[in-house]
């Protein structure tokens, strides 16, 4: 089982400080694990520590990124290692707390992880003979008759010949075993909606595919997927904006809470929340606390 995942932004994408009330798959997750969590995370804003495991992911998405700039026949293993540096370089650029992470002999261990990685890509997909039609696509898409204003990251959007669209999210983690893959197919499905909404097409394929441990997993959707999938997100936007308009984001124990930051704050081990702030609610959720 894997820990939660922090919501990842390219290195070079400008981010508002405040943005209009809507969802992300990730926070969605965050809900429904522990609705506290997610005040934390998206009321609150609370800081929380860099973690090595997030920067490594970041990293290793900057390099795949990177690597499609490349004309085809130099999308090489080596070529892929060489971009480790200057991907390093912007990360603690876009974010010196990163440093903190790594005793000074460490970091050499750390780029050599994330290096691995990248060769396990290889022996995944050839990257010579792909073509992305995007990569790194945000998205924001609003749900008609009142639904939230959905938004997320697509790693890369493929296109075939034929015009079938394929979404590819790559993780840096290992593949889940089934009973904790609920999370990851309900964002990559979240991610197909998106797309559906806005392009008025069903995405042919969507894939995960794992580099820490080399497994690739996908599905083919159709739109009743789809359709299923907008009514989970419609209702669990309801639970949030009731929450918020209660209050009540109560916190809920699991085996998760091991990743958490904010142990010290939460009631299941002892702490206490801060206040409520009824302004910061009504911006993040466009719903006020009655």
């Amino acid at each position: 089982m894997a820990g939660p995942s922090l919501e990842r932004m390219p290195l070079d994408a400008t981010v508002p400080a405040r943005r209009a009330p809507g969802l992300s798959p990730s926070r969605a997750n965050d809900f429904e694990q522990c609705p506290l969590l997610f005040r934390f995370r998206v009321v609150d804003r609370l800081p929380e520590p860099p973690s090595s495991a997030a920067a490594r992911g970041t990293l290793v998405h900057a390099v795949l990124d990177s690597l499609f700039d490349l004309p085809a026949a130099d999308r090489t293993p080596a070529a892929a290692l060489e971009l480790l540096g200057p991907a390093w370089s912007r990360l603690h650029e876009a974010d010196p707390t990163v440093a903190s992470l790594f005793a000074d002999d460490a970091v050499r261990g750390w780029l050599d992880s994330a290096g691995t990685l990248l060769g396990t890509y290889f022996t995944l997909e050839d990257p010579q003979r792909l073509e992305p039609a995007e990569r790194e696509t945000y998205l924001e898409v609003a749900l008609p008759d009142g639904g939230p204003l959905l938004r997320g990251i697509v790693d890369r959007i493929d296109v075939a010949p034929d015009g079938a669209v394929r979404v590819v999210d790559y993780k840096t983690g290992r593949a889940p075993r089934p009973q904790y893959a609920a999370s990851a197919l309900f964002q990559l499905h979240f991610y197909g909606l998106m797309l559906w909404r806005e392009r008025g097409e069903v995405p042919r394929r969507l894939q995960l595919v794992y580099l820490g441990d080399g497994q690739v997993r996908h599905q083919d959707p159709v739109a009743a997927d789809l359709e299923r999938t907008e009514h989970d997100v419609r209702a669990r936007w309801e639970r949030i904006t009731r929450a918020g308009r209660t209050g009540e984001f109560r916190a809920r124990r699991s085996a998760l809470c091991g990743w958490c930051a904010h142990q010290a704050l939460c009631p299941e081990f002892g702490g206490r929340p801060p206040e409520l702030d009824p302004d910061l609610v009504e911006l993040a959720l466009g719903v006020r606390p009655e």
